[in-house]
């Protein structure tokens, strides 16, 4: 789940498991000739607790029988100990896994390396020499020795605890970094000297969706943060009133200054920024998940002035890309869903007087960047990265050739340097980092990885289908070269379609696997997503959620027509956000798919706002508390839609310390999944230990879920997975 303002446990009859297993080995099979032997097929999964629970919301009758599985009581961690047990077992009985889990390793074992970051004299860059749990923080000085600043995976024995955010010192002579653990979004904040590797005695505690924003003097950091959770239970309480504080090295948390707050706005967030040569604190402040902001700001040479209110109304994202003095340079969507670059004279800032130096156009802008004195653009082109280069009134410099069709992270770069880095990759071509020099006006390679598969050996291609409305949808896929569309190739269709997040081309060694196996790895990009503009997200928003929905389903029938694969080789994935789409995918259209994953997802959208930091995606989905949002958010609330009829297998996936999409969403769907289940597929919960939702998971388990999600497909389809799989 994406957040605006930077968002375990046995006691199961394995033999009752294992004598069901046989009724589940060759996928969606045609129905039994008899009602008894379809019953006898079934798998008889452990008991759940079912309550009487009914509720009136809005004059209308909701019922909630497992809304004790939301408590944290001993009886919901037997429960969890019993699902968790049952799920291993079943995934256990799936023959040569083992040969899944060899090939990830396999392709997963290269060196990685990031692009890099300048501060002072050093050159800052993470490392994995393949298999770590977690990479590592190195540093290069003038004399091109290299040395680790800062290695997470000495943080734990099991590498569970992360790396959640660096930020170096303007001088680049000190490092702050937070740590999180098992997942969580809850951040401890640490100091430690470069040049000697000694930890300072600074601590901040209580940080949540912020980094750390050093000052020009390099003297301490700003940052946001929650006071203690009231309630006591720190992965359920819900978060508000996020305030800005300083703090000073050398200092007791507790002595620090509060900058600023906004009490009577308890749902505001701050993002932090300290423009480049130390002037401003910047405010970016947004409400939830919107991408609409606000924007403040305070001199820092005047250390007596207050906050500045530049732009008050909630009424378009307002991204601070830098400033010459006074003027401020913003990247905005106002009248412009696809994006337009403007400039603010804070001495006359009334609206009359923003001028528009680069101008909307059909491509929607990605991210910008002032480098160089120039206007750094990349775009995307049909979900496909573009990078254009500007001189600060605006003119067209020129286009940077890239080295195919793919996605572009960047550019990252300083407007003091004559250069900057890039990385771009594809589904079937690893990251590779570019330096571009302004000096040449060319990219030069800076770090390519060298993996244990030749990219020309695959194929990722674009294709256009039409939702139920007539929308136009782009989707990529990607299989191995000699696919025959035959109707029969095991496809795994995985999604996301909210939080105007693009589905942009992403590498994963893991992918790379699925292909070797024979499989179709497709990604449309649903609305809701940014792929071209704010419209797109918007026509995915609040009333018009279900449209998410039409264009995954009219993504897999596409894949059916045009006989890449059939319904019982078909496979849906989707992780928070996407596991809602998973959810409204095993309710709505079971007959599409011959296994459905939802992973950490939101599942239940009427009671979803009162945990954590669920309040802030009531901008995205609305909430069940306005009557006139409420029909459209119970109309498709994955939870409250299940009904006594077959489903496809399903594996409901989710995390014990997942803090921003509450386990309880997928316990309670994973129950009434289960009580509700009239065909012989299975539905199992697949449930980490000391992990959250997704972030700082450490390699070992990265591979093992990928291996699991890649057995119960195989399962499902009626497959028997190879001893070895083939290069």
């Amino acid at each position: 789940m994406a957040l605006r303002f930077r968002l375990a446990k046995q006691g199961l009859l394995v033999a009752t498991l294992g004598m069901a297993l046989g009724a589940c080995q060759s996928g969606n099979a045609p129905e039994q000739n008899s009602t008894e032997q379809a019953s006898a097929n079934k798998l008889v999964y452990p008991v759940t607790q079912k309550d009487d629970l009914v509720e009136t919301i809005h004059g209308v009758t909701v019922a909630d029988p497992y809304r004790h599985l939301e408590a944290n009581t001993p009886e919901t961690e037997a429960w969890v100990k019993e699902q968790q047990a049952f799920g291993q077992a079943y995934l256990a009985k799936i023959p040569n896994k083992q040969a899944v889990v060899d090939r990830i390793t396999e392709l997963w074992n290269y060196e990685k390396v990031s692009a890099p970051f300048e501060n002072g004299d050093n050159q800052f860059y993470y490392r994995n020499d393949g298999l770590q749990a977690q990479s590592v923080l190195y540093v290069k000085g003038l004399d091109g020795v290299e040395k680790p600043v800062l290695d997470p995976n000495k943080l734990s024995a099991d590498g569970t605890v992360a790396l959640s955010g660096v930020a170096v010192s303007n001088d680049g002579k000190i490092l702050a970094y937070g740590v999180s653990n098992s997942g969580s979004d809850w951040q401890q904040w640490q100091f430690v000297d470069i040049a000697t590797g000694k930890k300072l005695a600074d601590e901040l505690k209580w940080i949540k969706f912020s980094s750390a924003v050093w000052d020009k003097e390099n003297q301490g950091v700003f940052y946001a943060r929650y006071d203690a959770p009231a309630g006591g239970d720190v992965l359920a309480d819900v978060n508000f009133n996020q305030k800005v504080y300083y703090h000073k090295l050398g200092t007791d948390q507790r002595q620090d200054l509060l900058i600023y707050e906004r009490p009577q706005n308890k749902d505001w967030g701050f993002g932090i920024e300290v423009s480049e040569k130390g002037e401003y604190l910047l405010l970016s402040i947004s409400q939830g998940t919107d991408k609409r902001n606000r924007f403040f700001y305070k001199s820092l040479f005047e250390p007596k002035s207050q906050v500045v209110e530049l732009i008050l109304n909630l009424e378009a994202e307002y991204e601070f890309l830098g400033n010459d003095g006074s003027v401020f340079y913003f990247k905005t969507d106002l009248d412009a869903p696809n994006g337009k670059v403007i400039a603010i004279d804070t001495r006359n800032s009334d609206k009359s007087q923003w001028q528009t130096i680069i101008p909307e156009s059909t491509d929607p802008i990605n991210n910008v960047a002032i480098i160089n004195d120039h206007l750094v653009v990349s775009y995307l082109h049909d979900v496909l990265g573009q990078l254009s280069i500007y001189s600060m009134g605006g003119q067209k410099r020129q286009d940077v050739a890239l080295p195919g069709q793919g996605n572009v992270a960047g550019p990252f770069g300083k407007a003091s340097k004559d250069y900057f880095y890039y990385v771009f990759n594809s589904y079937i071509q690893p990251e590779t980092t570019y330096k571009f020099d302004f000096k040449t006006a060319e990219s030069s390679v800076i770090a390519k990885p060298k993996v244990s598969f030749n990219p020309d050996d695959y194929v990722s291609e674009q294709v256009f289908y039409r939702s139920k409305d007539g929308t136009r949808v782009p989707m990529m896929l990607s299989y191995k070269k000699g696919l025959v569309k035959n109707a029969q190739n095991p496809t795994l269709l995985y999604a996301y379609g909210g939080f105007a997040i693009s589905m942009t081309p992403r590498f994963s060694p893991a992918n790379i696997a699925w292909l070797d196996m024979g499989g179709i790895y497709a990604v449309p990009s649903l609305r809701g997503g940014a792929e071209y503009g704010e419209s797109w997200h918007q026509a995915g928003m609040f009333d018009k959620k279900q449209n998410v929905f039409d264009d995954y389903f009219a993504a897999a029938e596409y894949l059916v027509n045009e006989k890449y694969t059939n319904s019982t080789k078909l496979g849906a994935y989707g992780r928070s956000n996407g596991g809602l789409l998973m959810g409204a995918a095993v309710t709505q259209r079971p007959e599409l798919f011959a296994a459905v994953l939802p992973a950490v997802g939101v599942l239940d959208m009427l009671r979803f706002h009162k945990f954590t930091i669920g309040w802030a995606w009531t901008s995205e989905y609305g909430s069940a508390d306005k009557a006139d949002q409420f029909p459209a958010l119970l109309a498709y609330s994955p939870y409250h839609n299940v009904k006594a009829q077959a489903y496809p297998a399903t594996m409901v996936m989710t995390a014990d310390h997942d803090d921003r999409v509450v386990p309880l969403h997928s316990f309670k769907f994973a129950a009434m999944l289960q009580d509700k289940q009239q065909g012989t597929e299975p539905v199992i919960m697949r449930i980490e230990s000391n992990a959250g939702h997704g972030a700082g998971k450490p390699t070992a388990m990265k591979i093992d879920e990928f291996a699991d999600i890649y057995s119960f497909l195989w399962q499902s389809f009626g497959l028997t997975l190879p001893q070895t799989i083939a290069k």
